[in-house]
This record gives C-alpha cells, structure tokens and sequence, in this order.
C-alpha cells in the first residue's frame, strides 16, 4: 500500500472485508480481467483503517475460477495481506500491476463509509494486478481520503 501519513510515519494498515460474494462479471470487469461478460468473479468488498480512521474503500474483483472457495471469513482470518493470501491459499502469485490514478467525488456509498461529505475528492487508485504469463487475476478500484495522507510512489 502506497498511502502514508501526512506525518511520513508508517502506520499499519488494518484490512476491515465486509463482502465476498461469487458474482457474474460486468462488462468494465470482464475486460479488465480478459474475461466474457457474465463469467464468475468474486467480488470483494473492504475498507481499509489507518489508527482507527476508515481511509480507503477497496472494491476487488479475482478470477472466479481461480479463487474458488475464497469467503469473508478467510478474508477476516488473520493479518496477512492479499497477496499474501492468495499466495498461500490459492498459489496464485501477483508479479506485476499496473495503477491508473484519478481524482472523484465521493459517491453515497464511498462517503459513508469512509465519513467524508458526499462530492468530497477522493483519489480513485485502478490497479489490474497480473499472475505469469502477463494473465490478469484482479482488478481492484480503491476510493482513497487523502485529507491526512498522500499517495507514494518511489521510482528507481
């Protein structure tokens, strides 16, 4: 996670998943992921705590077929990241990414859960996540507050 304090103090980010549901692939998710439209994704849901603060609502679309079995219980089981995760529990390894960035207004569901007013600039953080083979297994769309953080990327 690339999102620090505006204080540059690392603070643990702590995963709060509140959905995991297998769902047929909408056609943005489907080309995001190389699918058909209406394959078998599962959908994630989660909001992500920095010192208590909820500062990012991640939605997350997987490869149904090959996170088959993922629920919100393995989700909340835990400390262990993601990709961790699915490295573990599902051999799938995530070698590369590719992050598109744009600022939005916060949506009713992104502003209540993070508690910030409705229309409120947030930055939008699209990242389509690849296995070997360049195969894309997530596409991810996080809503992030950056009132009190920033957004790093350290090139080199």
């Amino acid at each position: 996670l690339r999102l620090v304090p505006d204080d540059g103090k690392a603070t643990h980010a702590v995963s709060d998943p509140f959905f995991c549901e297998t769902i047929e692939a909408t056609p943005d998710v489907a080309m995001a992921l190389g699918l058909q439209a209406g394959a078998k994704v599962v959908h994630v849901k989660r909001v992500l705590r920095f010192s208590g603060e909820p500062v990012v609502f991640d939605q997350i679309y997987l490869v149904g077929d090959l996170f088959e079995g993922l629920t919100l219980d393995g989700l909340r089981g835990g400390e262990r990241s993601l990709y961790s995760l699915f490295e573990s529990d599902f051999d799938v390894r995530m070698i590369s990414a590719e992050e598109h960035l744009r600022a939005v207004p916060a949506d009713a569901q992104s502003a209540a859960l993070i508690g910030v007013p409705l229309g409120e600039p947030l930055l939008l953080v699209e990242r389509t996540a690849y296995t070997y083979g360049n195969k894309a297994v997530e596409w991810r769309r996080g809503l992030y507050c950056t009132r009190r953080h920033y957004y790093r990327n350290a090139l080199g």
